[in-house]
């Protein structure tokens, strides 16, 4: 019996870190800024704890009843609480109130487990040695879930299902301590029954989650979602009314009515300078579009695409609307695909140089991204290039995030590279900025191929030209070690949302 009750720390230690790391999760995914949302949800539910311990002192009587309906409660408020958080997100203008309230009841909740059941097994072992078991199986619980759920439980069953299987898991510790202990409780079967009302809850809503975020994602989206489907690295959703567009991770990467904008302005400008480009990196950018830019240039011979995400370089390869607007672009012969981080394949495993390297990541929202616009990452780059070559890089709005446009250039500018700033309208972006960079002066083409929507010598020469609320301005540089531009970023953009 004293064994059953161990594991149930070790099963509830387990489920009290996951509910915390889903709550950073989801606050990160829906407020952004991952590193602030964690430290301040990590900050509550540790606090929430330890008023959870404070408040255990005052249960006197019937440790073993408040301790099974302890675990059926954190089992409700934890196991719904992604659900809950994610069906109101759309609907309650301070949701940041009731994220915080499911972590302050749920850390409370939590908080009180741990005292309630060394008193419950107080009778059972020497103080040192109950100590020592209880926190060494809580511990092991907690480096188990750490483990899992950022291998298995998020990216594989998603937040919403983590929650509903962990409070399973919580309502099953509370049934099984009923269970062992059915002779000494006084309320029996009234407890039993709620617990099996909980667990029911618990498996419908897991049956029906699916269901249920198809429905709080597409009171998110205007269009009717057409694909949906979660990798090890991001959600991708595509919804189609008068045009397709990709969310990823709720982030929109292009409308097809004007994604031919940001394309043409992203390859052309640079390839339209050169008439010797031949060998191709293509980093991010796996939907192929730039790739079929590129593609208009017969001299090129090969084309390397490195991608983070297999899903998505394979979605526009074989789903026939997607292909249709890439033109196939990711099939072609000249094109090798490779779906590595960036970064660690340039710095490890790349050995090529490259005429010309496009670096189409999204924008710098958190540090994984804004490794990848970090000087460290400029010096790869810079050494990959050949001696007359050109990289241009997506830099995002130098209207909507003015700091953070000029902080890329400003970061290209401190590795050697001569920097070019420009700008191009997309109706679904607004004003959108790019840097041309080459270690030789670069030249402004006099001529395009044939067949551009958008793009011709003379709007090319109004790009280059920036007015007074986009002008340059002085910014630090993004280091690894700072990573000043996700904060510039985040700074900048939430005061548009």
């Amino acid at each position: 019996m004293t064994f059953a009750l161990l594991f149930s720390v070790a099963v509830i230690a387990t489920c009290g870190l996951v509910y915390e790391l889903i709550a950073g999760a989801l606050a990160s995914y829906l407020l952004g800024d991952s590193i602030t949302q964690f430290s301040f949800i990590i900050g509550a539910y540790l606090f929430s704890m330890g008023i959870g311990s404070y408040l255990s002192k005052f249960v006197t009587k019937k440790l073993l009843a408040t301790f099974i309906s302890i675990e059926f409660l954190v089992g409700i408020f934890g196991g719904l609480s992604a659900t809950v958080l994610f069906l109101s997100f759309e609907y309650i203008s301070s949701f940041r109130i009731l994220l915080y309230l499911f972590v302050f009841i749920i850390g409370t909740l939590v908080g009180l487990e741990i005292p309630l059941l060394m008193r419950i097994l107080e009778d059972k072992y020497e103080f040192k040695d109950l100590v020592s078991k209880v926190f060494t199986v809580d511990y092991i619980g907690a480096l188990f879930a750490s483990i899992t759920f950022p291998l298995f439980l998020a990216p594989q069953l998603g937040l919403m299902r983590t929650a509903l299987l962990f409070g399973m898991f919580n309502i099953l510790v509370g049934l099984w301590t009923l269970y062992l202990f059915r002779n000494e409780l006084h309320n029996f079967r009234l407890q039993r029954l709620a617990g099996i009302a909980a667990f029911a809850i618990m498996v419908l809503g897991f049956v029906y989650s699916n269901k249920l975020l198809h429905f709080a994602e597409s009171n998110h989206y205007a269009d009717p979602i057409i694909y949906n489907k979660k990798s090890p690295y991001q959600k991708l959703i595509i919804t189609k009314g008068n045009d397709l567009k990709l969310f990823i991770n709720g982030n929109l990467q292009f409308s097809s009515m004007d994604e031919y904008r940001y394309h043409e302005a992203l390859i052309h400008p640079a390839m339209g300078s050169r008439t010797d480009i031949k060998k191709v990196l293509v980093l991010g950018g796996g939907d192929g579009f730039a790739i079929r830019e590129i593609l208009k240039y017969p001299q090129v011979e090969s084309i390397t695409l490195v991608d983070l995400d297999p899903l998505m370089t394979k979605i526009f390869k074989s789903n026939q609307q997607l292909v249709e607007l890439n033109n196939g672009a990711l099939n072609s012969s000249k094109v090798k695909i490779i779906n590595d981080d960036a970064f660690v394949w340039m710095k490890n495993k790349n050995k090529q140089k490259f005429d010309f390297i496009v670096i189409d990541f999204p924008d710098p929202s958190n540090f994984s991204l804004g490794k990848l616009y970090s000087k460290s990452f400029f010096k790869i780059v810079k050494n990959t290039l050949s001696d007359e070559g050109l990289m241009v890089i997506q830099s995002t709005s130098p209207y909507f995030a003015r700091k953070s446009f000029w902080c890329v250039g400003n970061t290209i500018d401190h590795v050697g590279l001569r920097t070019t700033p420009y700008h191009a309208y997309v109706p679904s972006f607004g004003e959108w900025g790019y840097f041309i960079a080459s270690k030789t002066a670069y030249k402004i083409p006099t001529s395009f191929v044939e067949g551009l929507k958008f793009l011709n010598v003379k709007t090319l020469q109004q790009m280059f030209e920036f007015p007074i609320d986009m002008s340059k301005v002085e910014t630090k540089v993004n280091r690894l070690n700072n990573q000043i531009l996700v904060r510039y970023f985040e700074q900048e953009w939430s005061s548009f949302n």
